[in-house]
């Protein structure tokens, strides 16, 4: 960890230190429903954004000896955050750093309530002040940028954050070099954000990047079902394929062929078959995995996979001619 950023420790504001993972879903329903339950979702959760609530005031004591104070609700708390930068901003001005941090709390609790646009605002409106006083690349500059890439996520607004994330990237890049792990995550991000707002062919550059650049086998599996995504959806299925067998050689070796996980990624090597063409490798793929789920059908989210393979399997069967078998699943 660099000198500056063991410092951000004590200064009432810290980064979001959740990255979640780069793989992208393929684009269909099934394909998320099927990342969602082995991976951390690619939706941003407003919980990534990580910074220290502003203490809120001691709650009044309840009438009678028996009674309990009122648990804070997030709306009170909230409030409370309100109050606190209103108080700051009449008594030191907008651009003082304990009016900074406050608006960054206050932010940070906005995203956690699912408040989505208000919370992009206040983090626009801290992210100005703190490059008014301390400068683009200082570190709280830094970390308001990183939570105001995460909440353009959240609001569903891709290529905004995609914005955000291409000058992290350049600030990490030239402070700390193309394989430091906070640049692996801000080009691994940047590459989500560029798929999901259509910018295909630059998505995919990045995520071959960031596969270069990681340092952790899981971490570089997530990444290449990212890029397997993206591949995907230009239609470079067998290069979708490629990654997609690098990834599930390496569960089997990790977790075993019976794990979600594997069994996911199985699947989705099947469907990348279906979608290139290649029937008779779909089928034998997919009844493969099929197979290996049924021996660990206890898994309550691998039942589910189950009729997914099933019917994907079927589709298979019937796009290969091969209709009684197909019939018989269904």
């Amino acid at each position: 960890m660099s000198f500056w950023r063991a410092l951000l420790r004590g200064t009432g504001l810290t980064r979001s230190v959740e990255v979640e993972p780069a793989e992208a879903t393929l684009p269909t329903p099934e394909e998320r429903a099927e990342e969602r339950s082995s991976q951390v979702p690619e939706q941003v959760a407003a919980s990534a954004v990580r910074v220290p609530a502003a203490p809120v005031p001691a709650l009044p004591k309840g009438s009678g000896p028996s009674s309990a104070p009122p648990v804070p609700t997030a709306g009170m708390r909230a409030a409370a955050l309100e109050r606190t930068l209103q108080s700051l901003v009449e008594r030191l001005g907008t651009e003082h750093p304990d009016t900074i941090t406050a608006r960054n709390n206050l932010a940070t609790k906005y995203a956690q309530m699912g408040r989505r646009q208000a919370a992009v605002q206040q983090f626009e409106l801290a992210l100005g002040e703190a490059v008014a006083i301390y400068g683009e690349e200082h570190p709280r500059s830094e970390i308001i940028r990183e939570n105001l890439a995460w909440a353009f996520e959240d609001a569903g607004r891709p290529a905004d954050a995609a914005g955000q994330w291409e000058i992290l990237l350049g600030q990490r890049e030239n402070q700390f070099g193309a394989a430091d792990e906070d640049t692996v995550e801000a080009r691994a991000r940047l590459a989500v954000c560029y798929r999901r707002s259509g910018r295909v062919d630059a998505a995919v550059a990045h995520y071959e990047r960031a596969i270069e650049d990681v340092a952790h086998t899981e971490r570089r599996e997530e990444l290449r079902l990212g890029l397997s995504a993206a591949q995907s959806m230009v239609g470079r299925y067998e290069e979708a394929a490629a990654q997609l067998r690098m990834v599930l050689a390496g569960r089997r070796r990790r977790l075993g062929r019976g794990h979600l996980e594997t069994l996911t990624v199985h699947h989705r090597l099947g469907r990348s078959y279906t979608q290139a063409g290649r029937a008779d490798e779909a089928v034998d793929v997919l009844r493969e995995a099929y197979r290996a789920a049924l021996t660990s059908s206890g898994d309550p989210e691998v039942r589910r996979l189950i009729l997914r393979l099933r019917r994907d399997l079927a589709g298979a069967y019937n796009a290969a001619g091969r209709h009684r078998e197909a019939k018989a699943l269904l």
